[in-house]
């Protein structure tokens, strides 16, 4: 079985009751909220990426406030030809706070629109567990800098 690793920063950026999402699709073609965020490009600090991908997904620019957690999963994808993939993602979650910029979405990129949603509203959204996870993380704050979100145990 193949194995591949992908480390990624997010950010968590909340503001008058609210947080910033970026919208992307699917495998199966449906559109899902997520944290704004991605993967770190060979050499690029955590703390760059997070910035970067931001700026791409939202047009904000922002500055970190703090490190909230990590998120750790593993998990079996099923690719073409029944060849599978043992997966492990390594998500590190900033805090962030809005400083400049405007908010558009990303063209060519891997998300397609970026919003403000209440945080009230958040469970009623078609969302990604990181989004979960996120926040568990900024309401907590745990010592440890971990969650567990229900089925990844």
């Amino acid at each position: 079985m193949r194995e591949t690793l992908r480390v990624a920063a997010y950010a968590m950026c909340i503001r008058d009751d609210q947080v910033l999402l970026a919208r992307w699709t699917d495998t199966q073609g449906r559109p899902e909220w997520t944290l704004p965020g991605g993967g770190m490009e060979h050499g690029e600090d955590p703390y760059d990426t997070v910035r970067r991908e931001v700026e791409e997904e939202t047009g904000y620019l922002v500055e970190i406030t703090g490190l909230l957690g990590v998120r750790s999963r593993n998990i079996t994808i099923s690719r073409r030809f029944r060849r599978t993939v043992h997966h492990h993602g390594v998500g590190l979650v900033y805090e962030a706070r809005v400083t400049g910029g405007e908010l558009r979405y990303e063209v060519g990129g891997s998300t397609d629109m970026a919003a403000w949603h209440p945080l009230a509203d958040v469970p009623g959204l078609r969302h990604v567990d990181l989004v979960d996870v996120g926040l568990r993380l900024w309401r907590e704050r745990p010592v440890t800098g971990r969650v567990t979100v229900p089925g990844q145990e």
